[in-house]
């Protein structure tokens, strides 16, 4: 018979034994309430769930019109997916709609509502007046709570004339901007004539960094730069700019502002610094010399939660040859850098193995975030994890793309260049590195896309330029290859993700589901959206495009019912910091951190705790 004292240590030694993670700070949303005119009297409303909320919430949907009494439009309790298809609405006047949860069978506080304002016209989208400066057209965004109102504002790159790394001439100055979703305009930082434009440059990350609940916006900066108050970063009269309007002399800065007013916070030495111009290596990471720019010039950047609590800032340099990544902490209105990966050299296995973008996901299952950049994978304590040899790549995509296997997987494709040798697209283990099939071997392939979009099928598909067909998780050709090789997008009323291209949404063996006629897609061919991302209503997608005349952004949402339901995905954690690397380089569709698609197992709780924004 065990002694009770003994019993008590064996049960403690048994309890301490059991991994248990720390929960991640992460923003406090509102119910995002959206409602669109379908009809003439027709109006679709969605709603989100957050992760912190019990599985059996319903909600009580309110429609007030004019300056009526509230009207209660379910008879029950909704208990289904969070969209209301609302009908005999009377739209000549204002709607505004509300919703109060029902927990174990008490009504809870109302949600702020949405107003549908009088005669608004029949349209599947919001409409965000810009300030786009002349000469400018609005590119990339981001979200993020910049007022601590529970609800996103837009942050937008404003890009007038840029070049590739591999050009010469003059650029004009990147501009950020940041708007309210009713079209507030916030405030513009001007990047200046020393940081040059183009998709390979401005990396920018938009996040709650030190826990106050009112997200920050950084990025790399220079003399010149003048932030959201007006005031000058460094210099103002340097211009660091060459006969070949490359910038390769100068100091460079990290900077953080403020997401409320555009204030600059802290500025720092970016890091790593130019150093030797030509040692970062050559064109498709072949070690020749370059000293025109092309390669020095080349970022990245990421959030990560690299010490399985609070958001970090991870800025990047190089992937053809040389490449640094250095984490930075925000916290308590102090920048610190807390580690630096350096693969120094050439000869360094994890040199060359970068790609025009990255991801972000706990591979290993410790709590803690990794990067995976490219074809290596960087561990959260800023050592490498693994590298798979596979070198550059343009597209790359982490999930749990294999539900049948444990743990995340890894689909990318990669240049191959001319008397070499290698897999044009591969799929490998997350947290080991190891291949576990490739494709198009010895071929350069240039774009490539992994996900569930087979409604039919479990598990998810994987197509690439020169694929000639549809590939399972396990490699086996299953079907026609779909037409566009770009962006994903949740939009109908399935789990499995439907193709966006362009300005139009289009499902895999059905047909074409939107097309935003007056607005247009970013990047040429890339043909990707300003952002996709679940800014507002249940947990799809919506989409957002700049108009064709370049004065207004569109926010897309869909107005397709559906019974599934699910908390919003902003609130996974590898979904959420997705969208926050979204413009990153060659932009890349955001992925779960769990399968999501067809077949799936009922989404898992978010380890997270939502943060109170400070008053």
């Amino acid at each position: 018979m065990i002694k009770p004292l003994k019993y008590f240590l064996l049960l403690m030694i048994s309890f301490c034994s059991i991994t248990t993670f720390a929960q991640r700070q992460m923003e406090k949303l509102g119910r995002g309430m959206v409602a669109v005119k379908q009809g003439a009297d027709s109006v679709f409303v969605s709603w989100r769930i957050l992760g912190t909320e019990p599985d059996d919430i319903a909600f009580n949907l309110y429609r007030k019109t004019g300056s009526g009494s509230p009207k209660k439009l379910n008879p029950t309790p909704l208990t289904k997916g969070t969209n209301f298809t609302d009908v005999g609405v009377n739209t000549s006047a204002d709607n505004s709609y509300f919703v109060k949860p029902v927990i174990k069978n008490h009504e809870q506080e109302a949600s702020r509502a949405f107003v549908l304002a009088a005669k608004t016209p029949i349209q599947q989208y919001l409409t965000i007046p810009l300030r786009t400066p002349p000469g400018y057209s609005p590119n990339d965004a981001s979200v993020g709570d910049l007022d601590g109102d529970g609800e996103y504002e837009i942050i937008l790159h404003q890009t007038g004339r840029g070049r590739d790394n591999s050009s010469n001439g003059l650029t004009d100055p990147p501009i950020f901007q940041a708007y309210k979703l009713d079209g507030t305009f916030l405030w513009e930082i001007n990047l200046g004539k020393n940081i040059r434009e183009g998709a390979h440059y401005t990396q920018f990350m938009v996040y709650d960094l030190d826990g106050d609940g009112i997200a920050e916006f950084a990025c790399k900066t220079a003399d010149g730069t003048i932030d959201g108050k007006g005031k000058v970063i460094g210099d103002s009269t340097k211009d660091y700019r060459n006969k070949n309007g490359k910038i390769l002399d100068g100091p460079e800065f990290f900077t953080i502002f403020s997401g409320k007013t555009g204030e600059a916070l802290a500025t720092t030495d970016y890091i790593p610094a130019r150093g030797d111009i030509s040692g970062w290596g050559g064109s498709g990471g072949n070690g020749k010399t370059d000293n025109t720019g092309n390669r020095v010039d080349r970022f990245n950047a990421c959030i990560a939660y690299l010490d399985g609590i609070h958001p970090s800032v991870v800025m990047c340099r190089g992937y053809y040859g040389r490449t640094v990544l250095a984490a930075w902490d925000w916290r308590g209105g102090k920048l610190t850098s807390r580690w630096v990966f350096d693969t120094k050299n050439g000869k360094n296995p994890y040199s060359g193995m970068g790609n025009h973008n990255l991801s972000v996901a706990d591979v290993d299952g410790d709590g803690k975030d990794e990067i995976i950049y490219g074809s290596m994978c960087v561990d959260d304590n800023g050592k490498g994890l693994y590298t798979t040899g596979l070198r550059h790549g343009d597209a790359l995509h982490v999930s749990d793309l294999d539900p049948e296997r444990p743990g995340l997987e890894v689909f990318g494709i990669h240049e191959i260049e001319e008397g070499t040798k290698g897999p044009g697209a591969a799929l490998y283990d997350a947290k080991t590195g190891v291949i576990l099939w490739h494709g198009s071997d010895d071929e350069d392939v240039g774009r490539g896309v992994a996900d569930n979009i087979d409604n039919t099928r479990m598990g998810a598909q994987m197509w690439w330029s020169g694929s000639n067909g549809l590939f399972d998780i396990k490699g086996n050709r299953i079907g026609e290859q779909p037409r566009s090789t770009n962006f994903l997008i949740y939009w109908d009323g399935d789990l499995s993700r439907e193709l966006l291209d362009g300005n139009h949404i289009d499902k895999y063996n059905g047909g074409r589901l939107l097309t935003a006629n007056g607005a247009v897609s970013n990047n040429g061919t890339k043909s990707t959206p300003a952002l996709s991302a679940d800014i507002f209503g249940d947990w799809r997608e919506e989409l957002i495009l700049r108009a064709y005349d370049n004065q207004s952004l569109r926010i897309y949402t869909t107005t397709i019912p559906t019974d599934y339901r699910n908390y919003t995905l902003m609130h996974d954690p590898q979904y959420r910091l997705s969208i926050a690397w979204q413009n990153d380089g060659y932009n890349q569709p955001p992925h779960t951190g769990f399968y999501f698609g067809y077949g799936m197992k009922k989404a898992p709780k978010p380890n997270i705790i939502l943060v109170e924004p400070r008053k």
